[in-house]
């Protein structure tokens, strides 16, 4: 594994691992994961984020509040620097995550992260989610920053399998943005998510092909 990550960040994932329900086990590799992305940062620009205690509540407990809400093979779109598919897959071994991004460097980045902490539930995929062919279909499709609702549901229906769902993360919610959905997609419902030490909307929106 990487060299030892920042300790002193311990008690603060701890504490919101716990607030989140989520096992004390998974810290250790998670300040792995953030101790490397910190290490690429500096050369490769991965995120404007840079401090290591803002990381942790803003990537590493924001990406995991999510994390209830997915079910079987789950599909990160615009995953940039593997957030929130990479600290799910560490969270949660019993499924499995796959990035994808445009951006080469991040990746790469994704990559070396996989090899790093050795995570068999995860692969990343470079290029543009629109041209991947559907050979997989996942049950879970998500993302954390990628694009419009309507975007990101007509960029990524050929992907979905038939009883999928989408959990697009959202900061404030835009009434706009949600009635200009495609007519053929339903949101089955808003959640509110609260993330540990983060005092800023954030927001789960759960929606799935209408039933004809």
């Amino acid at each position: 594994m990487a060299r030892t990550p920042t300790t002193d960040l311990t008690p603060q994932l701890l504490a919101g691992l716990k607030a989140l329900q989520l096992p004390a086990a998974a810290a250790s590799r998670l300040l792995v994961f953030q101790d490397e992305l910190v290490k690429w940062n500096s050369t490769y620009n991965l995120t404007a984020i840079r401090d290591p205690a803002e990381m942790v509540t803003r990537h590493l407990l924001d990406s995991l509040a999510v994390l209830p809400l997915l079910r079987g093979r789950v599909l990160d779109v615009g995953a940039g620097a593997g957030l929130p598919c990479i600290p799910i897959a560490i969270a949660a071994p019993e499924l499995h995550l796959t990035g994808i991004d445009s951006i080469g460097k991040k990746v790469r980045f994704m990559r070396h992260a996989q090899r790093t902490l050795g995570l068999g539930n995860f692969e990343a995929i470079e290029g543009r989610v629109e041209d991947v062919p559907a050979t997989v279909r996942y049950d879970t499709i998500t993302s954390r920053a990628f694009a419009s609702l309507a975007d990101f549901f007509t960029l990524t229906r050929h992907l979905l399998a038939g009883d999928g769902q989408w959990v697009a993360m959202k900061g404030k919610l835009d009434a706009q943005e949600q009635a200009a959905i495609p007519a053929d997609v339903e949101i089955v419902e808003v959640r509110r998510l609260s993330v540990p030490g983060l005092h800023e909307a954030r927001h789960a929106v759960i929606a799935r092909p209408k039933k004809t």
